[in-house]
């Protein structure tokens, strides 16, 4: 049995453990990285890198590698290629699950304003705070880049491209974070607003509890759905005993 892991997310590493520990009685897992990160953290198994062409060109290697399911565990906000993957899927007539951990839930005390997209994001900005502390990754920083009266903080794995707000500090640094540092930011840079995607997760969630204790606006980004009829499982170990179920 072959599965291909659309990866990338630490929950596509732990799936591909949990699968690869299986041993010679378990499937043949193919985890495939987008390569938009210099030095990912690489699964163990069969690793592939790029992008495969949209969903004809990954439907083609669903049928070219004899795949018998497919797993799309990539970041929520992945949204092309989940779409891609549910119509490679669909034409291949591969099985196919989602792997999403659960989005963030306010809690007594957050101060958060919600967004459709990294666009109406920044339009809440100038109303919310001056120093904005920015981890929603270093792509889509265009949306951000005519607000020159705002200082920002960008936080990423890799250093971004331009365009790019006009005062910027870049942090290069990956996750997991602690609590700890978290507060350790907003003191340092005297950050008075957070902008954040729905990732979901625990690995950067300290960042929220840190605003929450400082009493800072959050502004949220809402996650895009999985596209419709497609499975969802919320933990690796779901993902895994699907696998399990498929194999009989």
């Amino acid at each position: 049995m072959h599965i291909l892991i659309l990866g990338g997310t630490g929950e596509a590493r732990r799936l591909a453990e949990l699968l690869h520990g299986a041993g010679a009685a378990g499937p043949r897992v193919t985890s495939s990285l987008a390569g938009r990160v210099a030095e990912p953290r690489l699964p163990p198994g069969e690793v592939r890198v790029g992008g495969f062409g949209g969903a004809d060109g990954l439907a083609q290697w669903l049928r070219t590698h004899r795949v018998d399911a497919l797993i799309d565990a990539t970041h929520p906000f992945a949204r092309t290629i989940s779409f891609n993957a549910a119509a490679a899927a669909a034409r291949a007539h591969v099985p196919l699950l989602a792997l999403r951990r659960p989005g963030w839930v306010p809690v007594e005390g957050d101060r958060w304003h919600t967004a459709g997209s990294l666009d109406e994001a920044a339009a809440l900005l100038p109303g919310l705070g001056h120093r904005v502390f920015l981890t929603t990754g270093r792509m889509g920083l265009a949306a951000f880049a005519g607000l020159d009266a705002l200082w920002f903080l960008m936080r990423s794995v890799d250093a971004p491209e331009p365009p790019f707000p006009a005062h910027m500090d870049v942090l290069l640094d990956r996750g997991p974070f602690t609590l700890a540092g978290e507060r350790e930011v907003l003191r340092a840079h005297r950050i008075d607003v957070l902008v954040t995607k729905d990732s979901g997760g625990a690995a950067t969630a300290p960042k929220l509890a840190a605003a929450r204790e400082a009493g800072i606006p959050v502004v949220v980004v809402r996650r895009p759905p999985v596209p419709d009829g497609v499975r969802r499982a919320a933990t690796p170990e779901e993902a895994a005993a699907w696998v399990r179920q498929l194999a009989g």
